[in-house]
């Protein structure tokens, strides 16, 4: 049960300070929308970049089945905590915070008549979200380890924290750094372990794969 819940948190945390990129475009886009069409934006917004990486993540889910692509999983996840890295440093949940903050004001970004659609304000949204969704995608889906339940409840739950609290979560983030840093240390040693099983597993490792080494049983519960 406890392992359970460590891994649902886990993505939840992971899904949470890796949407700071997603909350940012999402406000920029709908900042750019008269006032009456930026509510709408952002919670379709939001919803588009959520079925994004369920879709994304269940695909992924499965690929991780196919020796090798551990191995290749986890260097793209390293790369995943060194974006995050830059980003933390860069303040990214801040400017997403505040261009969040933008858009929900009625006063403040653009404020002349309509000038851009509903639909293309999405599709730039929806645009971004594709070439920004794979780092959340990697995260949870090297969490959920190949339980699809795990990863649609885990990926549901921190979905519905920002559809309805996405600008208050961005402001906590910004206040307590703290939180990002320990995502990313959570990030770092599913990459770690990810990585160990990907060299070193008995089904799905390079190294037994290429004939260098006999192999361990490391599949998760079965260590």
């Amino acid at each position: 049960m406890w392992e359970s819940v460590i891994d649902y948190s886990q993505i939840i945390i992971a899904d949470l300070i890796l949407s700071g990129d997603n909350a940012l475009i999402i406000g920029m886009a709908a900042a750019g929308l008269s006032p009456e069409l930026r509510k709408k934006a952002i919670l379709y917004g939001m919803v588009i970049a959520a079925v994004l990486r369920i879709v994304f993540a269940v695909i992924a889910t499965k690929l991780l089945g196919i020796p090798g692509i551990l191995f290749v999983g986890s260097v793209l996840l390293f790369w995943v905590c060194w974006r995050l890295f830059v980003e933390i440093r860069e303040g990214t949940d801040e400017h997403a915070a505040e261009a969040l903050e933008d858009a929900e004001n009625p006063e403040a970004g653009y404020t002349g008549p309509p000038r851009r659609t509903m639909g293309a304000a999405l599709i730039s949204i929806t645009i971004a979200d594709v070439s920004m969704s794979l780092d959340n995608v990697l995260a949870v889906a090297a969490i959920a380890d190949g339980d699809s339940t795990k990863l649609i409840v885990g990926l549901a739950l921190a979905i519905v924290l920002m559809a309805f609290a996405a600008t208050l979560i961005m402001k906590l983030l910004t206040r307590y750094p703290w939180i990002s840093w320990v995502g990313l240390i959570v990030l770092v040693y599913v990459a770690a372990e990810m990585f160990y099983r990907g060299t070193f597993d008995a089904n799905n490792g390079v190294l037994p794969m290429l004939g260098l080494i006999e192999g361990y049983e490391l599949s998760k519960g079965g260590h």
